[in-house]
């Protein structure tokens, strides 16, 4: 599917809702299935990657029931019961899924495969495989990429620290810490995102955190009710278009505004952007906040790097274009990551946005941008089945001279189903 984006003349006005935490939504049911008793996941999100956690944990035999097309009720004694002695679990495109499920499963008493579709299927794997394998789970895999065969294994707690910041690898490790024997202990380079220590904490496990050192010793959970906040990775890309569409201003509801996660925030405010964060509160520890959005002529470059990458990894293809338009040279580095995504996101960003006019040049862990460029349009990018690029150059489009084209635009509902229909409400 091509989707054609032409120049927004008017400006983006008025108020909208971001879709839920996708990181939080994943961990809402994940975690509810492993522990006792009924819970309510308000705000749940419609995207489709959370919607293969789900499923997956309905087929362990959990039982999940929607009160309403947000709204899950979820009923566990803490126990997972695989339907099919196969127990073939599939996690579509979902990277946080197969990740995150690896440590739950590595200590059960049964045998999983995990699959997923051929975009999962060539993302590493190495990375949770080698730590559970040293606290003594069996995984055969693919070279260090799925399937993933899980033979259940009593597992022992273990030191490990972590060569990189991922949110993901960290979460895997606490989970099997769980069930595990003894304590396990985790440290990475920086902090990344710790929705996994708040929600788990919040559920009752024996957790202690400081800073970007944990310690989890085996723990059994306790349900309770989980609201969902708004996703600001999905809210980054309005953001970004607020501030390079002439004549925007607008307000974005109920943003997750976790430090581990509002790098764009900074990043904003670093470039001189007119953001600014308002009625901010706290919900089941998540800090939570409204932003107002406004237009802003005068962005300036910066370097993102750092500590900075683990808080805005998934945002940096959209920072490309905010970046396009701020005066000077805006350096991205230390985000080799954003090759192992759903593409090589650097190759990939780097050879479409040239084709739009942007100066943009790629580095072995990032790439560097020289603003302000004008994106001249009149060229049909590819997505490479990727949401954020698919939803990155629809940004582009809007203040592009002529008609941008997107190759393989519905790869936008993997995590926003929502994103042209919101963008729609505030340019009427």
């Amino acid at each position: 599917m091509i989707k054609t984006v032409s120049k927004n003349i008017k400006g983006l006005h008025g108020e909208i809702v971001i879709p839920s935490d996708k990181s939080i939504s994943h961990r809402a049911v994940m975690f509810s299935s492993i522990a006792n008793g009924s819970c309510i996941i308000k705000n749940f999100s419609s995207g489709a990657d959370c919607h293969s956690t789900l499923n997956l944990f309905k087929n362990l035999g959990v039982n999940i029931d929607f009160i309403d097309s947000r709204t899950l009720k979820i009923q566990s004694d803490g126990i997972l019961t695989p339907k099919t002695s196969e127990n073939i679990l599939d996690c579509g495109n979902s990277g946080t899924t197969m990740r995150l499920v690896s440590g739950i499963l590595a200590g059960k008493n049964f045998n999983s495969v995990l699959i997923g579709d051929e975009s999962l299927s060539k993302r590493p794997m190495k990375r949770v495989i080698e730590p559970l394998t040293q606290m003594g789970a069996i995984i055969e895999s693919n070279d260090g990429h799925a399937p993933l065969k899980i033979t259940g294994q009593k597992l022992k707690g273990i030191t490990y620290s972590s060569k990189i910041a991922s949110a993901q690898v960290k979460s895997c490790i606490l989970l099997a810490g769980l069930n595990a024997d003894g304590k396990t202990y985790f440290s990475e380079p920086y902090l990344s995102r710790n929705h996994t220590e708040i929600m788990l904490k919040y559920l009752g496990a024996n957790i202690e955190v400081n800073n970007d050192s944990i310690v989890i010793s085996s723990s059994k959970l306790e349900a309770k009710d989980i609201t969902v906040v708004g996703d600001i990775s999905s809210a980054a890309f309005f953001i970004s278009a607020g501030l390079i569409v002439p004549n925007s201003d607008f307000i974005i509801k109920n943003i997750g505004l976790n430090p581990t996660r509002a790098g764009i925030i900074d990043v904003v405010k670093r470039m001189g952007g007119n953001l600014e964060v308002i009625d901010k509160y706290v919900n089941a520890g998540e800090d939570v906040g409204d932003l107002r959005v406004r237009y802003t002529d005068s962005l300036k470059s910066c370097t993102i790097e750092g500590n900075d990458i683990p808080k805005l990894i998934d945002e940096l293809p959209v920072i490309a274009v905010l970046a396009s338009q701020a005066n000077g040279q805006t350096v991205v580095k230390n985000a080799e990551d954003l090759r192992n995504k759903e593409s090589d996101r650097i190759k990939c960003l780097v050879n479409e946005l040239k084709k739009t006019g942007i100066d943009i040049e790629e580095t072995s862990d990032g790439f560097i941008i020289n603003g302000k460029s004008k994106i001249k349009g009149g060229v049909e990018l590819e997505s490479y089945h990727d949401h954020r690029l698919a939803m990155s150059f629809y940004v582009a489009g809007l203040i592009s001279e002529k008609e941008i084209g997107i190759n393989g635009f519905e790869w936008t509902k993997i995590s926003f189903p929502e994103f042209e229909e919101l963008v729609c409400e505030l340019n009427n």
